[in-house]
């Protein structure tokens, strides 16, 4: 398993060793002892899946209070996938990191507790999956819009599909203090 650092200290993507013959493929997804030798120790409590069309943007998510972290990886199709740190007082405060997750590359990406998430289909489809640190609470979910100036995501598209909730999205600026996760050195 190789693990490659982001611009956002905490974000990884993860390359699982991929063993592969005429056959197919076989890989470990998640293995807890490898993830913990290499400093991220998780534990799951949900896991989900979902399947969009090419240039289907959904995000940016988090939740706050009850924050999530987020282990993604897509099975099937190509995502562009981006981090934002929106925690309150971070030296990385409203910066972003972006990765290719595709069915080929078979990477993973870490999105730690207090950063929301986002991803844009590039392929004709994707089936996203991941696995979450914490449950989906309606009451805490959050968002920020995806194409906010002062972020300044390089979306490879230009022009998503969006849903209603996503398009009134706020601007990472216009989001009251208390509904940001707190950094925490």
């Amino acid at each position: 398993m190789k693990v490659i650092e982001t611009r956002l200290p905490g974000c990884v993507a993860i390359e699982p060793d991929v063993f592969g013959d005429p056959r197919g493929f076989f890989y470990e997804s998640y293995n807890a002892e490898k993830y913990k030798a290499a400093g991220l120790d998780l534990r799951f409590v949900q896991s989900n899946v979902s399947r969009s069309a090419r240039g289907v943007l959904r995000g940016l998510h988090y939740q706050w209070p009850n924050p999530q972290g987020k282990l993604v990886s897509v099975v099937e199709g190509e995502v562009y996938d981006v981090a934002v740190d929106i925690r309150r007082g971070s030296p990385t405060f409203g910066q972003w990191a972006g990765v290719i997750l595709s069915a080929e590359n078979h990477r993973h990406f870490w999105v730690p507790e207090g950063f929301a998430h986002g991803f844009v289909v590039l392929s004709e489809f994707a089936t996203f999956t991941y696995q979450c640190t914490n449950l989906y609470d309606a009451k805490a979910d959050a968002g920020v819009r995806w194409n906010d100036a002062a972020i300044a995501i390089d979306w490879p598209v230009s022009a998503p599909l969006l849903s209603a909730k996503d398009e009134k999205a706020p601007l990472l600026a216009d989001v009251a203090p208390e509904r940001l996760p707190v950094w925490l050195a």
